[in-house]
């Protein structure tokens, strides 16, 4: 039996980048329960890719009786195309195949068994001053994720680095930049130290990233969606953001992992807003993965029970309870 849901989790205060602010994470679950056991997923429906939380629970719920006629997870991959809500099913799907047969997710899909890793604290967009002081407060954590959006970013990633002179940063321009200021924010980025910018440009203008030099590794998100996309990524960005949501669930997640590892970009495992029960099975692409950015349940005023543990900045992998 499939039941879908829209939940409901507060942000703590507001989180901000380029397209605006939210004050909480609104997300889909989709679980299946066989009379002994339940499977859960959860995503989140993203309006820059044209997805509501409605439109994902209609998609869902108008599978429940083709799930009860026998609808299985590689069905799935072309019942709905790659979403939000095919993520939260793909997901679900797993985590019952995994306590049906009593073994870990990563086992019973011959993955490498995910360890504590790093994942990247999230700062949030504002003025140079704000950020500064946000930064200064998660300036004891070692990878911060920096959120800009167009004018006034060179002083916004300088007051950034002033604030954390010794952690490891990493940008998102959430496509808010522009080829007249495309190379002036990279030198920035540069000049402050910055590992890796995440899509500065509007996707389809990625063109325009193989014609100038890259002073800072350049990594493809909106860009980036599965498999399909990678080719044309090529020469234009130095690493991908793989996200469950986008690539429509774990099962192509993995496979666009090793797709892009193949064609020699480095790896990151990226999330909205959400509970650990999103996290959980972008887990799995943590061995992969380059740079980890799972913050989401940390940006939560409270997060789901049984959530993933985080030390710090040291997320855990999830417990049964959980999933997977």
């Amino acid at each position: 039996m499939l039941v879908a849901r829209i939940e409901h989790f507060p942000v703590a205060g507001s989180f901000t980048i380029s397209r605006g602010a939210k004050t909480e994470a609104v997300v889909v679950v989709a679980e299946l329960n066989d009379g002994t056991h339940r499977g859960r997923g959860e995503c989140v429906p993203y309006p820059r890719y044209n997805e509501t939380p409605e439109a994902a629970l209609k998609a869902l719920q108008g599978l429940s009786d083709a799930v009860a006629g026998g609808l299985d997870r590689e069905a799935l991959q072309t019942a709905l195309p790659a979403s939000a809500a095919r993520n939260a099913l793909d997901c679900a799907f797993i985590d019952l195949e995994a306590k049906r047969a009593g073994r870990r997710a990563w086992d019973l899909l011959g993955r490498t068994t995910p360890n504590p890793c790093t994942t990247a604290y999230t700062i949030s967009l504002g003025s140079p001053a704000a950020m500064a002081e946000a930064t200064a407060k998660a300036a004891h954590l070692p990878l911060l994720k920096i959120k800009l959006g167009g004018d006034g970013d060179g002083e916004r990633i300088a007051a950034v680095r002033k604030a954390a002179p010794g952690c490891e940063l990493l940008v998102d321009a959430n496509e808010a930049w522009t080829p007249s200021d495309l190379e002036r924010n990279l030198a920035a980025c540069a000049e402050a130290g910055v590992t890796l910018v995440e899509q500065p440009l509007p996707a389809g203008w990625d063109d325009m990233l193989g014609r100038i030099r890259r002073p800072v590794k350049v990594c493809a998100d909106e860009s980036a969606h599965d498999r399909k996309s990678l080719d044309a990524l090529r020469g234009r960005y130095d690493a991908v953001n793989i996200k469950l949501d986008k690539t429509g669930g774990l099962t192509e997640a993995l496979d666009m992992a090793d797709a892009a590892k193949a064609l020699g970009f480095d790896i990151m495992v990226g999330s909205m807003v959400a509970t650990s029960l999103a996290m959980a099975p972008a887990m799995l692409l943590t061995p992969m993965a380059r740079f980890v950015d799972l913050d989401g349940p940390l940006l939560l005023a409270r997060d789901r029970d049984n959530g993933l543990r985080y030390d710090g900045s040291l997320v855990h992998p999830p417990e049964p309870s959980l999933w997977g």
